[in-house]
């Protein structure tokens, strides 16, 4: 989504890290650099405005200017600065009723991803160990109730279903006193959304909360629309008193830098960020991250919770044990590349290293998995754990149920024949220094 911005702004910072001494001079055409790649990115004109004028403000201090590496502390001040603008220190989460069930009131324009993004709330807080109830309120546009229904149903959510029939209000109230029968804690309702702002739709959305007294308004804002979702991100805010807002849509190719503006005309803070398809690309948001990943300097801390969550912890005692005895299959390789495709796609998951916010999709292989798990899977369970049983015949076999030649799959034999032995020396250089521990495994 940053790529544009992200870019610019790693050039200004590693031009400016680079600098022995920093004047006026210097900082003026500093800011002047970062302005114009704030305008360009689709930054809010009163944002912008905003953070250059802080970041002069700080930068001119005597204390930065005079220290011993003045580019890097003002590198440092902008970097503080963009978190400041986007949150920093607000708490980015959700509020809870005393008396279940909670409501959480989902609103937006229509196509910002509502319904997507409320079934990824319910699997978010389902895995908080939560128990959500999701009510479809929208019965204008089509098919949006069976949407709804199905997303939350492939997820193992529990939906109130109802024919539409009813408005928008009847079907809220029914779907709490639902919920709060059946024991649920917390209400996701999806509301209805226009192509464009009217009065009909927000009389209806204020008539809702006014029925329901939600803990939770969350304006939903697509991240590719530009200044149009800051605009309507104010007109909702101003009519209704949004709690938070979702940016849906960060894994787009647009500009992206109108959502680093909706914090600050609001005034209400982010609190999730859409990243991608797959219902489980919802993360709560952290100014301090999603500044790192723009400005190239990595976020570790969301990539280990990622792979904590994607990593069994039994799984990979089995998988540490197995290497210990050296009896590392191909059997376990197809289940090490099943974790890996359950953290998302390899670029998102590579640019969250610290240098490497620049990958995309096009600068790697990222059909290079499925590959591979095509060709495991159309190995027998017999010729996954015995790899040397693969004579031509088989390899044929595998190479037309996979959709891959021969020589593939004998590279993929050639790969694994060199993680063994890989793996077989980190076992021998561990034996011989007693306190070694195995990447990633190291109990």
């Amino acid at each position: 989504m940053f790529e544009g911005l992200s870019g610019k702004l790693q050039g200004i910072v590693k031009n400016l890290s680079g600098k022995g001494r920093v004047n006026e001079a210097v900082l003026q055409e500093t800011l002047r650099e970062i302005r114009l790649a704030l305008l360009e990115a689709d930054v809010h004109v009163g944002v912008v405005k905003a953070l250059t004028e802080a970041v002069r403000e700080k930068a001119l201090d005597q204390e930065v200017l005079g220290s011993l590496q003045p580019g890097q502390q003002v590198v440092r001040v902008v970097r503080e600065e963009l978190e400041r603008l986007l949150g920093a220190g607000e708490p980015a989460r959700l509020k809870f009723a005393s008396q279940p069930p909670s409501v959480i009131m989902m609103v937006g324009l229509q196509g910002s991803g509502k319904t997507t993004t409320s079934a990824k709330l319910g699997l978010w807080l389902k895995k908080d160990g939560k128990y959500p109830y999701l009510v479809p309120a929208d019965v204008y546009r089509p098919a949006a109730i069976e949407q709804l229904v199905r997303v939350a149903r492939s997820v193992g959510l529990q939906v109130f279903e109802h024919d539409g029939s009813r408005s928008p209000i009847e079907i809220a109230r029914e779907g709490v006193l639902q919920a709060r029968r059946s024991g649920f804690d917390t209400v996701i309702l999806d509301t209805a959304g226009r192509l464009h702002i009217d009065d009909t739709l927000m009389a209806e959305l204020d008539g809702i909360k006014a029925a329901l007294d939600p803990t939770e308004i969350l304006f939903v804002a697509d991240s590719m629309t530009g200044q149009d979702a800051v605009r309507s991100a104010g007109e909702f805010h101003r009519a209704l008193g949004l709690t938070g807002a979702v940016l849906t849509k960060l894994d787009g190719d647009a500009r992206g830098g109108a959502s680093l503006s909706i914090r600050h005309v609001t005034g209400v803070p982010i609190k999730f960020l859409g990243t991608g398809e797959r219902l489980e690309a919802l993360e709560p948001f952290h100014a301090d991250r999603l500044v790192g990943r723009i400005l190239g300097m990595g976020d570790v801390l969301t990539l280990i919770e990622k792979a904590e969550e994607a990593i069994d912890v039994a799984e990979a005692q089995a998988l540490e044990r197995k290497l210990r005895k050296n009896s590392f299959t191909l059997e376990d390789l197809r289940d090490q590349l099943r974790m890996v495709q359950r953290m998302g796609p390899l670029s998102g998951v590579v640019s969250m290293l610290p240098g490497m916010s620049h990958i995309r999709d096009a600068d790697l292989d990222s059909k290079a998995v499925l590959r591979v798990r095509a060709i495991l899977d159309s190995m027998t369970a017999r010729e996954r754990q015995r790899p040397e049983i693969l004579n031509g015949s088989r390899k044929k076999r595998i190479a037309r149920g996979s959709g891959q030649s021969v020589p593939e799959i004998n590279r993929v034999l050639k790969q694994y024949a060199q993680m063994k032995r890989m793996m077989k020396t980190i076992q021998t250089m561990k034996g011989r220094k007693g306190g070694m521990k195995l990447p990633f495994l190291g109990r």
